[in-house]
């Protein structure tokens, strides 16, 4: 095992796709796979998903888009956030759907190829990417008219949600849907729910995007409702465990201070790999199965775990988080130390940290 080491659970990935799907209603499912899989890989989370049976992956950009298609992942694909320069021509040859959102990208698209198929994005309240309302109408004229000269070929409208049950974004949708049927578009694909809205929506039209919920997290601040697998275990090997008196301080600031004699062990992983600074002195850690505190701040390479008289040697491991059925900490345990969200938690994990993956 290496010093930083992320053990991911495809077979968990696979389960909770089956999962979800058994759990909510919609003809299809897309499982997003962007910024790498929410830390847990892009390419190897992306395959456990279509074993679970996914139908669609979903990125942000083209290069996570194209990250795909060069191991030969061949699934239907839709990435929707772009810059300036973003190669179209490139993305229509590989069979990547182009999320659109304004007239502008909508008219470069259909400029670049024939074979282009867009998903149209709507801003029904969230109020980042999409067309906003007022703009649809002449967005929605445009793409019938590019469709009728066979520039392009609207397979999807979308949009995203500001709070997981927010109905009223919901009949937004619904009636944009309805002006782009009647502008002459026939959009197959319609989707506005991620995993939070999947499971409580109480419409998720003909495609569901699951995002947290297949990497078995909560997109809720308590429980998902139903039973899924934290697919990521983050672990360290103790580098170092010494003795010090009582009045000893540890790491930098000396915001910790030893009450007693005790043993600090030393785990290399800081903030450069993901672990949030935010958590000093509070994130969790288990030990041989004991659970212990990050004592002082957490550093760029490394922290401290004050472990009192247990019998730690160097060599073993301090796991930070996983599955909380087995007794180790949950991401979401690290999530309200750090005061942010499950999703950043994992999504942050660096680079220097090794991917371990088991089915």
């Amino acid at each position: 095992m290496s010093l930083r080491e992320a053990r991911v659970s495809l077979g968990a990935i696979s389960r909770n796709v089956e999962t979800i799907r058994a759990a909510t209603t919609p003809a299809q499912t897309m499982v997003v796979v962007k910024a790498n899989a929410y830390g847990h890989g892009a390419v190897p989370a992306a395959r456990a998903a279509l074993d679970g049976g996914a139908d669609w992956l979903g990125v942000v950009d083209l290069d996570e888009a194209f990250e795909l298609r060069d191991v030969g992942i061949s699934a239907p694909l839709l990435a929707w956030l772009y810059g300036a320069e973003a190669d179209y021509a490139e993305a229509i040859a590989r069979d990547v759907e182009i999320g659109v959102h304004n007239l502008e990208q909508l008219e470069r698209v259909a400029a670049t190829s024939n074979r282009a198929k867009i998903h149209i994005k709507v801003d029904t309240g969230l109020g980042r990417n999409g067309a906003s309302v007022d703009d649809c109408d002449e967005l929605f004229a445009a793409a019938a008219r590019f469709e009728k000269q066979g520039a392009l070929r609207v397979t999807g409208l979308f949009s995203h949600l500001a709070n997981i049950e927010d109905e009223a974004q919901v009949e937004r949708f619904e009636r944009l849907l309805a002006a782009a049927r009647a502008a002459g578009l026939d959009p197959e694909f319609t989707h506005i729910a991620a995993t939070g809205g999947a499971l409580s929506l109480s419409n998720n039209f003909s495609l569901q995007r699951i995002g947290i919920g297949a990497y078995g997290l909560s997109p809720y601040d308590g429980p998902a409702g139903i039973e899924l697998e934290p697919a990521m275990q983050l672990s360290g090997e103790i580098v170092s465990v010494k003795r010090v008196p009582a009045g000893s301080g540890v790491s930098y600031g000396h915001t910790y201070i030893t009450q007693r004699e005790t043993t600090l062990a030393l785990v290399p992983i800081g903030y450069a790999d993901g672990v949030p600074r935010a958590a000093s002195n509070r994130g969790p850690v288990t030990i041989n199965g004991q659970r212990f505190m990050v004592a002082g701040r957490v550093a760029m390479d490394q922290f401290v775990v004050d472990v009192g008289d247990a019998a730690v040697k160097t060599g073993e491991r301090a796991v930070l988080f996983g599955d909380p059925a087995t007794g180790v900490p949950s991401v979401q345990d690290w999530a309200t130390a750090a005061d942010t969200i499950n999703y950043e938690i994992v999504a942050r994990i660096g680079a220097r940290v090794t991917r371990r993956y088991v089915p």
